[in-house]
């Protein structure tokens, strides 16, 4: 029985998310043995143990981990800047070159922070595990060397709930096999009750389950506030409890790649992939029976009490002895060729890899040719990833920089610029973002190339705005302020130009003056 109210209000709501999560687990346990081996089971917990048994074919394994490494590329490239922190619309115009300057400074440093973390590492792990549907991942504050620490969380080691947004906000994390000495260390703050410290007395080898939990908490309407407590499930008992406010504040970032509706988690491309995945595994497996039944044959003999097929022994040199008259043994001659298993297999194959999306254009395993291949490829996987390319970017990209900014301004490493708290936006510049601008990029050049060609440069001039057009492609083509004139300088500029011209005009009219005089 729990005694506490607030415990047993969150452990119900768990025993209630955890039956939910049931529905997926046969689902999701298929995904993880044909294509994911590596990742945890959700049955067994056994370390070390084999769960390639049931794999006869490797595509499904190895496009995984090309899909993850592309989605990456694309996404969050390593040691690359793929987000931009920019000044919001509600800034005001005149102020927004200050600001950026000063946001583009606190940009590079976070990159930085992010290159020198393990985010590349487990975000990859991640990755594989949203080709199933959903990855979580940790984003916890770390120590003065390392600011912030990632950690690709397990999905049978996460339960998800959802609140009246349709939206998560509710996550139960388990942690199995955690020694009750080891409680304070993972939580210096605990509250231990009598119960947990007579299990710690009787000894280090007593285990238990702590659950943790990071809810959305609703009374507070007005800002992104989050309740975060741990439970210990041997006692049944709160043995934390923290509340956390802000933006950035859930360590937890859950993404999924796309949802259907009333449903938590998301389903991925390997869930489209599953059938062709077993197809090609049985595929394989009846062309090795075959293969098997082609080399060692099947025979067949008379029953005539002197051959016994328990002791023969098909190999190189062997005597087998038969009756005077009986046949002995007889090959049985194959039913016909396995060769319609090949167009199988090749239909299949391709299923898996569009599936995947790693039968992009050209051959991905090869170096690109050029930069325009690079964009060519990364185009066509933008227009076709299409809607998750958009959840991605409000489940992951944001949430990841928010957590980021939130975990270093708490330390006092950095310091956002606000013009009277006014908003700051988060602008995505991965490639994948690129490769989605260059199609505004393009609309722009026809655009001037039409007026250009048509009615001429005069009307170009007279159309056109050059400063404001030229600003607009930096934007989309990712360069940094910092390499732009702000506004400013821009008009420091013309008025010296102007001033540089009147002055060559008037160089100009004194030599033409004085000739008039000497003519006169």
């Amino acid at each position: 029985m729990i005694e506490d109210p607030v415990a047993k209000k969150y452990l119900e709501q768990y025993e209630r998310a955890k039956v939910k999560r049931e529905n997926f687990v046969p689902l999701f346990e298929e995904c993880y043995e044909y294509a994911l081996p590596q990742r945890e089971s959700f049955y067994s917990e056994t370390i070390g143990q084999r769960r390639d048994d049931k794999i006869f074919d490797e595509t499904a394994v190895v496009g995984v981990q090309e899909f993850a490494s592309r989605l990456q590329s694309g996404l969050v490239p390593n040691f690359a800047r793929w987000a931009d922190l920019t000044s919001g619309s509600e800034v005001p115009k005149a102020e927004r070159d200050f600001v950026n300057n000063e946001l583009d400074e606190v940009t590079e440093y976070v990159f930085e922070i992010l290159q020198n973390s393990n985010f590349s590492q487990e975000v990859h792990e991640s990755f594989m595990d949203l080709a199933v549907g959903t990855g979580v991942l940790a984003a916890e504050e770390g120590d003065s060397l390392n600011p912030i620490r990632f950690s690709a969380i397990p999905l049978p080691h996460v339960i998800l709930d959802t609140g009246p947004d349709d939206r998560i906000d509710h996550v139960f994390r388990e942690r199995k096999g955690i020694r009750f000495d080891q409680i304070q260390i993972l939580y210096p703050d605990a509250i231990l009750n009598d119960k947990i410290q007579n299990m710690m007395m009787n000894g280090t080898d007593n285990t238990t389950t702590i659950l943790e939990l990071i809810c959305r908490d609703y009374s507070k309407r007005n800002e992104e506030a989050y309740l975060s407590y741990a439970f210990c499930m041997t006692t049944q008992s709160i043995i934390y409890f923290k509340q956390m406010s802000g933006v950035g504040s859930n360590p937890f970032i859950c993404f999924r790649w796309s949802k259907c509706a009333g449903e938590v988690y998301g389903r991925g491309p390997l869930m489209n992939a599953l059938s062709a995945i077993k197809t090609t595994n049985l595929t394989i497996e009846l062309i090795l029976e075959n293969a098997q039944m082609s080399i060692s044959g099947i025979y067949q003999m008379d029953d005539d009490g002197v051959v016994n097929p328990d002791t023969i022994q098909l190999v190189p040199g062997s005597i087998i002895p038969k009756a005077i008259g009986s046949a002995g043994l007889q090959p049985i001659q194959a039913a016909g060729g396995f060769d319609v298993a090949q167009l199988v297999l090749g239909d299949m194959r391709l299923n898996i890899k569009r599936a995947l999306y790693n039968d992009m254009l050209g051959n991905p395993d090869r170096t690109p040719a050029s930069a325009t291949e690079v964009a060519e490829r990364m185009a066509d996987l933008s227009r076709r990833i299409g809607s998750a390319f958009g959840r991605l970017q409000a489940e992951l990209v944001q949430p990841v920089l928010q957590r980021v900014i939130y975990i270093l301004k708490k330390q006092g490493r950095i310091d956002l610029p606000t013009v009277n708290g006014r908003e700051v936006k988060i602008k995505s510049v991965s490639p994948l973002a690129q490769a989605q601008a260059n199609q505004d990029i393009t609309s722009v050049a026809r655009f001037l190339e039409l007026i250009q060609g048509r009615f001429g440069p005069e009307m170009m001039q007279l159309l056109v705005n050059s400063e404001e057009t030229a600003a607009f492609l930096a934007k989309k083509f990712g360069v940094p302020d910092t390499l732009i004139r702000d506004e400013e300088e821009r008009k420091q500029l013309v008025a010296m130009a102007q001033q540089m011209a009147q002055q060559q005009q008037m160089m100009q009219g004194e030599p033409q003056q004085q000739e008039q005089v000497v003519e006169q």
